[in-house]
């Protein structure tokens, strides 16, 4: 069996693998792949809602953070997503939302963290969650 610990770095590696190369092409367009640099900065942020089946929280939740993410000026690409079918006994699906972020360096996900557009959506909508986990990583290679 395996730890939560263990299966959100299972998770973590899955989803940070599918940022790696975040597809950006328009329809007729040549598919464009985004990579993080070295250097750069992974956050990868996981939300647990305290009512995850209601309607009107979830619809509060999504409001904030696309506010927030849409008004950051340090963010380079983000990834909002809800739990994905997956019945490996490495997935944790327990989570509600997913919100993967990438940075130029760890310099800006700092001034990320302490931006006011950020405080805000802390301050807003933390009443809607019980519970969330932060992993960060940098391409150190």
């Amino acid at each position: 069996m395996f730890s939560n610990k263990t299966n959100f770095g299972g998770a973590l590696l899955l989803c940070a693998s599918l940022i790696l190369f975040i597809n950006t092409a328009s329809a007729g367009e040549p598919r464009k792949q985004t990579v993080i640099e070295p250097g750069g900065f992974l956050h990868s942020v996981y939300f647990w809602l305290k009512n995850p089946d209601n309607e009107d929280d979830r619809k509060a939740f999504e409001e904030h953070l696309g506010m927030f993410i849409d008004s950051s000026q340090y963010v380079k690409s983000k990834f909002i997503g809800t739990v994905a079918p997956s019945e490996r006994e490495v997935v944790d699906s327990s989570y509600t939302y997913a919100l993967i972020l990438t940075f130029e360096t760890k310099e800006d996900q700092d001034k990320y963290q302490a931006e006011p557009v950020h405080l805000k959506f802390v301050e807003d909508a933390q009443h809607l969650w019980s519970k969330v986990v932060v992993y960060d990583a940098f391409n150190s290679l």
